[in-house]
């Protein structure tokens, strides 16, 4: 119920989604939690004891209560001391621990569940979103350069304006003069004449810039494309501004240089704030714990010390990301962390990405495009040196985790996979694809041979199904998009989460995104792939705790384990 040290989040009523795992899997990690309860139940009562009585510090009564526990599914009341959960069961036995000391919560009939469990989010990424222009809800471009145009008005010149969240799929009228889709820079341009401007992506696979910021990055007609990247160009072979997938490294480059150059006490202070900010905004959903899809050696010094002074608002399970292959053999184990910092901190994981987004037409299909018959997507890390990684995490016993969203990604992810597992399989390595959004039928049944988690997000298919047609035509959307059902048929382990901040770390939004499965206009997206409340209450909880080896630990209102309520 305390996921930060001191203080309380309590969330009445939440319906959540997320990771879903078979019943099987389920009843197997729950009864292994089962077996520690009495020790832990004897540990925490005795931390409980006053004067000689055995009493809570917290009890909630009275309440529709859904452990997520096969064993005990439903109960009206939950008895907390200290981070543990001590009781599970009626409101009048659970009454018989309330003491002078204890604080009692009446639900009054409302509804409680574990915590949810964030399975896929950018942390820090989240806290900056906080700090630049929010760009979700602009419904045409025009909209977009008045932000810009208001911002100039309160920047120094010189300074970069930054913003985040446009979707021209999104827009409700679309820019007069467009590149593949999107506008040119022109109008941007000419209402930030001083100010270099880059407005990312809302899928995180592509970057708007302005002049200013082109020409400080030395963009121009005659730049080639980067290894796994787009100059997006007109006609005339012109910038348009849209960098695809690498080619925003470029702005982001010379953005980072002069962002480094800042004292470390200005780079500190706003580090600290973003994780503040990003912690705010997960408990405020009901969110208790995050698995950060990466972050370099120096964010997790930061991490690290945030935990060790008691300032981590939520749980965090972070996979090593931005680091070369050389530099994690060298330095990886320094970094295995597990449970840290009062449960706070856990790292043994390593994140990989093989292509980009199906928004931006980067994620890397078998198949061209539909609407882009030119291409079929970006490799925008190579997959010999995505193996290399595996040899790694394999060598030190990590987690490889790689996102993969076109049909071709996932395979070659597999195939990277199987060859590094050998003949031994990989059940107990729990590897993950991050994302599996479009996945050939024919691999779906690999998922499960060789155990590997499909680590979705259920509000990406809603959020994506007015142009998902239009990317792959509508037999390759059918037969391999979202395939949740088609998973959670054949014992894969599916997981959830949001992608944030790609989407609102809203569970809520997720959980009806995997249950309902209709877009905004209320149409359905494939229902037959839908998944049940509880898959979807569970994918969010308990298999987001399998997926990262905490299912001893969190995921259920089980005794023993921490009280994230």
């Amino acid at each position: 119920m305390a996921p930060a040290g001191g203080s309380q989040h309590f969330v009445p009523l939440s319906i959540g989604s997320g990771e879903n795992s078979s019943e099987e899997v389920l009843v197997r990690l729950v009864r292994r939690a089962l077996r520690a309860i009495p020790v832990v139940w004897l540990t925490v009562f005795i931390g409980c004891s006053q004067d000689g009585t055995v009493s809570a510090d917290l009890v909630l009564v009275n309440g529709r209560v859904v452990t997520v526990d096969p064993a005990m599914p439903e109960a009206e009341a939950i008895a907390v001391c200290g981070d543990r959960i001590v009781a599970v069961g009626s409101t009048d036995e659970i009454e018989a621990l309330v003491g002078a000391a204890t604080r009692v919560i009446d639900l009054d009939g409302r509804l409680a569940i574990p915590g949810f469990i964030e399975g896929h989010g950018h942390y820090t990424s989240l806290g900056q979103s906080k700090m630049i222009l929010d760009l979700t809800q602009a419904t045409t471009w025009d909209e977009i350069v008045a932000m810009v145009a208001e911002a100039v008005e309160e920047t120094p010149p010189g300074d970069w304006i930054q913003g985040r969240g446009w979707h021209q799929e999104k827009w409700l009228v679309a820019p007069d003069v467009t590149v593949d889709g999107v506008p040119v820079h022109a109008e941007l341009s000419a209402v930030s004449p001083q100010n270099p401007v880059v407005l990312r992506h809302s899928s995180g696979h592509a970057a708007f810039a302005n002049a200013r910021a082109l020409a400080m990055a030395d963009i121009g007609a005659g730049t080639p494309d980067p290894v796994g990247g787009t100059i997006v160009r007109d006609a005339a072979g012109e910038t348009t501004g849209l960098l695809r997938e690498n080619a925003d490294a470029l702005v982001y480059n010379v953005l980072g240089a002069m962002l480094a150059s800042r004292s470390e006490a200005e780079r500190r202070a706003e580090f600290d704030r973003q994780v503040e900010l990003a912690g705010q905004e997960a408990l405020s959903k009901g969110v208790t714990s995050f698995h950060d899809a990466g972050s370099d050696f120096e964010t997790i010094d930061g991490l690290r010390r945030l935990a060790d002074e008691g300032r981590l608002p939520v749980r965090l399970y972070v996979m090593v990301r931005f680091e070369s292959n050389e530099s994690m053999r060298a330095r990886l184990q320094d970094y295995r962390m597990i449970g840290y910092g009062d449960n706070h901190l856990t790292v043994r994981a390593i994140k990989r990405q093989i292509d980009g987004a199906l928004g931006s037409h980067g994620a890397w299909l078998l198949e061209p495009y539909e609407d882009m018959p030119s291409s079929t997507g970006l490799a925008v890390e190579q997959p010999d040196d995505i193996e290399g990684s595996a040899r790694i995490a394999a060598d030190f016993g990590f987690q490889l985790n790689t996102h993969a969203i076109g049909d071709r990604a996932n395979r070659e992810v597999l195939d990277i996979y199987e060859r590094t597992f050998g003949e031994g399989g990989g059940a107990d390595r729990r590897w993950r694809i991050e994302h599996a959004q479009h996945v050939h039928p024919d691999d779906v049944r690999r998922f499960a041979d060789l155990g590997i988690i499909a680590s979705m997000q259920g509000v990406h298919a809603t959020s994506d199904a007015p142009w998902v047609y239009a990317r792959l035509g509508a037999d390759r959307a059918e037969s391999g998009a979202y395939l949740w059902r088609s998973f959670l048929d054949a014992g894969v382990v599916v997981t959830n989460g949001t992608d944030v901040p790609v989407e609102d770390i809203s569970p809520v939004t997720s959980f009806s995104s995997s249950v309902v499965r209709q877009d905004l206009d209320g149409n359905d997206f494939f229902p037959g792939q839908r998944m049940t409340r509880m898959e979807a209450l569970q994918s969010y909880t308990i298999n987001n705790a399998m997926a990262a080896f905490e299912e001893d630990l969190k995921g259920s209102l089980t005794v023993g384990k921490l009280a994230d309520i």
